[in-house]
């Protein structure tokens, strides 16, 4: 068993040393084919480069993905409250024979903003 572990552990060696082998020719190919010109990052540098930012992105998706559902939650609980706030209210004015003002334009505004917002409304 002892063996057999040792010579997996070999293999990896391996294949990590032909991996950075493989990476020193790329480099090389590329220094030597396309020698970069003032001011110009070689392809090997911006895959780098690009490797490092997609890792950023995706320890930032899962960063954030708790607090976009915590938001989508939040958002369904104030529409929620909001609905049955304007169902109250609606229900006291007609217990109390109050009629409602018209609205003012910028009343009218935010109300149209709110629902465009929350169409749960």
């Amino acid at each position: 068993m002892e063996a057999e572990v040792d010579k997996l552990e070999l293999m990896f060696q391996k294949a990590d040393s032909d991996l950075d082998y493989i990476q020193y020719r790329l480099e090389y190919e590329i220094k030597t084919n396309h020698p970069d010109s003032a001011g110009e990052k070689n392809a090997v540098a911006i895959l780098k480069e690009l490797s490092a930012i997609k890792s950023r992105y995706q320890a930032l998706c899962a960063r954030f993905k708790p607090l976009s559902i915590e938001q989508k939650e939040n958002k369904s609980r104030i529409c929620a409250t909001l609905s049955k706030t304007m169902t109250t209210i609606q229900e006291l004015q007609k217990q109390t024979d109050l009629e409602l003002t018209q609205l003012t334009e910028e009343e009218k505004a935010v109300t149209e903003q709110l629902k465009s917002h929350m169409p749960d409304l």
